[in-house]
């Protein structure tokens, strides 16, 4: 039982890094990456679906993206899709093929980019630290059941509070990373 409940605590943890990670990999940090894209969404004969389902999205280079449609008829409205997103991008279009220059960040705008990521980190660490607490409320129910002893119930915290701690320093590392590449000019 008490194992169950570690076990579901710490997997919780791992799918709150792996969501720290989605919300990191979206905020660039001066690169092009095709998975900036990901969150626009085009009108495709009547219903709303992600670029990534209508066109291919390629990294050309550090600094452009190349989206390439699948059909013809798609170009113009991908192409107003990216221009009306909040991302700040003028596709370039050249035929059927739309290339995407990413302006560079300014100081000012990596400062705003790294107060995000400070933000989404301790989201995170709340998150982590409400997991614990879950877990730890469960313990005590079971002590309270007499299911377990006050020993067991004990190492249980114990354990949970050592996977916190892992996760913890985990979002810690990944943030501190995060921001280094921000930063980096």
């Amino acid at each position: 039982m008490l194992n169950e409940i570690q076990q579901d605590a710490g997997e919780r943890m791992n799918k709150t890094i792996d969501s720290l990670e989605n919300a990191f990999s979206k905020i660039r940090a001066g690169r092009a990456h095709p998975s900036l894209l990901e969150q626009i969404h085009v009108d495709y004969y009547g219903s709303m679906v992600p670029i990534s389902q209508v066109a291919n999205i390629s990294a050309e280079d550090s600094r452009t993206l190349k989206v390439t449609p699948w059909e013809k008829d798609m170009v113009a409205v991908i192409e107003k899709a990216i221009m009306t997103s909040d991302l700040g991008l003028n596709p370039q279009t050249m035929g059927q093929v739309m290339r995407i220059p990413l302006p560079p960040l300014t100081e000012e705008r990596r400062r705003e980019l790294v107060r995000v990521v400070k933000d989404e980190a301790e989201q995170a660490k709340v998150a982590i630290r409400n997991i614990r607490r879950d877990a730890n409320s469960d313990f005590k129910e079971l002590l309270k059941e007499k299911e377990v002893s006050e020993d067991e119930a004990r190492k249980a915290e114990d354990n949970i509070q050592k996977i916190t701690d892992d996760h913890v320093k985990s979002v810690e590392d990944k943030l501190t990373h995060k921001e280094d590449s921000l930063l980096e000019i």
